[in-house]
């Protein structure tokens, strides 16, 4: 049993879900607009400020079909948001098949630390020093989202925004934890360099999930 379930998780028939929920994007392009967010379990990146921690493991996250997820997320929006832990440790390919042959629009959040899978309307590249994209990811990515934790990352950014295509928007977005701090040298940044943008983490504003 066990190993006919990892064979189709292995083929992204199935995926490990942690979570499911209706709600509003709140950071980046398509901050404000309702999304159908669909979590996925899994992730060794190990960024020590992640808030979702308890996606990392995914053998803590029942393997679901891969069917079920796409009824759940129609019936509530068609505009679904993939996010983590990390997303690409998964082939996402029966995922997003599924869902934009129902009219959905497709949205990932990734580090892309992993081979770009599925077929996706918007791709959010959010690096991580940790482990590094692939190169395959920068070309295709619509939005840039670097956190912000310490000064250290604004150099980082940069290097990140060389590798993405000149349509790619920019994002700079402060670490929750540390946003008192890091907001004042951001507007800073920002204003010196206007090929950037704020990204704050308006859901948590909001007080929704």
């Amino acid at each position: 049993m066990q190993e006919r379930v990892q064979k189709l998780v292995d083929k992204g028939e199935m995926l490990p879900l942690m979570e499911e929920f209706y709600t509003i994007q709140g950071e980046g392009f398509h901050k404000g607009t309702a999304a159908y967010f669909v979590r996925i379990g899994g992730c060794d990146v190990g960024c020590h400020w992640c808030d979702v921690k308890e996606s990392w493991n995914a053998a803590l996250h029942p393997p679901t079909s891969t069917d079920i997820i796409i009824s759940n997320a129609l019936k509530h929006s068609n505009v679904v948001v993939v996010t983590g832990g990390e997303p690409l440790t998964w082939d996402m390919t029966e995922l997003t098949k599924g869902l934009r042959a129902s009219g959905a629009k497709t949205h990932i959040e990734t580090s892309g630390a992993y081979k770009l899978t599925g077929e996706w309307d918007w791709i959010c590249l959010s690096p991580k020093k940790m482990k590094l994209p692939t190169q395959e990811i920068y070309g295709k990515a619509h939005e840039l989202k670097c956190i912000v934790f310490n000064k250290s990352d604004f150099a980082f950014a940069q290097e990140q925004a060389s590798k993405v295509s000149d349509d790619c928007i920019l994002y700079l977005q402060p670490e929750w934890s540390v946003r008192e701090k890091m907001i004042p040298m951001i507007v800073d940044f920002v204003m010196k360099n206007p090929q950037w943008k704020v990204s704050l983490q308006t859901h948590k504003y909001l007080n929704i999930p």
